[in-house]
């Protein structure tokens, strides 16, 4: 964020990251079925950055693999995030950050949901029914310069 630009939360609080996974002897045999599973799914997300903060959304505790669901069979994925405040004016953001980092590494068959935790946030049923309209993602990512801030978000630094 530029100088001129007020934190909402200076001080968050920071967790400790999850090991990485460990592969099995399976995971790099092409005729073996893998289904996803929730810690696939967090490990595509868990690196995305926070557009507040130098840390990740892993690190602020707003994503944890409890809180991925997915159906391989039902080709359904649910994610819930938790902002680190109540009031959090990135909520928006870093929702559609999650949404586009999946749709862009999933398989086109999974429907994608992305929501906040229940209680978490004053706008919650707003940003959940903005987050999960075609239209209004779409919208959204129009915008070149919103665009700019979540590929700040979705790429390492």
């Amino acid at each position: 964020m530029a100088g001129t630009e007020r934190l909402e939360n200076v001080n968050p609080h920071i967790f400790a990251k999850a090991g990485e996974r460990l592969a099995s002897p399976t995971d790099w045999d092409d005729s073996v079925y893998d289904p996803f599973d929730s810690r696939e799914i967090f490990d595509l997300i868990r690196n995305i950055r926070d557009p507040e903060h130098p840390l990740t959304l892993e690190e602020l505790n707003v994503v944890e693999e409890n809180q991925c669901e997915v159906s391989d069979a039902e080709n359904f994925v649910m994610v819930h995030f938790t902002p680190t405040i109540p009031h959090c004016s990135m909520a928006s953001l870093i929702g559609l950050s999650i949404r586009l980092k999946l749709l862009h590494a999933l398989p086109a068959r999974f429907k994608v949901d992305v929501r906040i935790s229940p209680g978490t946030h004053a706008s919650e049923h707003a940003i959940n029914k903005q987050l999960n309209d075609k239209e209004r993602v779409a919208a959204a990512l129009e915008n070149s310069h919103l665009l700019e801030v979540i590929n700040k978000c979705l790429n390492p630094r």
